[in-house]
């Protein structure tokens, strides 16, 4: 049996073990409203401005070699086209990364809004006025 096999076998017994044990297989999840505010907070307070600042740091220097391997008569390194679709790419990669974490950011902060919009609507599909409401 290989590693990957041994897994499967611990995360199907994990899972058959019932609903009532999601705490104990995901014991990082946020799930209080305060947690759920702090990893908000977090992801807007650290994440988002650090991801900014670590893309913005790899432009100017990513720019910098670009330019200095591109040679001033037109005849530059082949480096130079290279680094620039790596760059591309990576600016590519920031901008999905500062979507995701701005998505999660979001959907912490509204999942209490969205549940207890749905318990509303529960509430108010199970209880149907009758005829003798109007009595």
């Amino acid at each position: 049996m290989g590693q990957d096999q041994g897994r499967l076998e611990r995360t199907d017994a994990a899972e058959s073990a019932g609903p009532g044990n999601w705490r104990r297989r995901c014991p990082d999840l946020a799930s209080t409203p305060a947690q759920k505010k702090a990893a908000a907070n977090a992801i807007e307070k650290h994440l988002e401005p650090d991801t900014k600042k670590a893309g913005d740091t790899a432009e100017e220097s990513t720019g910098a070699a670009v330019r200095e391997f591109s040679g001033k008569d037109g005849h530059g390194w082949d480096t130079s086209p290279a680094l620039k679709r790596a760059h591309e790419a990576w600016e590519k990669q920031v901008k999905a990364l500062m979507g995701r974490l701005g998505s999660e950011k979001s959907a912490l902060r509204n999942t209490s809004v969205l549940l207890r919009g749905t318990d509303v609507g529960i509430a108010v599909q199970t209880r149907q006025s009758s005829s003798l409401d109007k009595l």
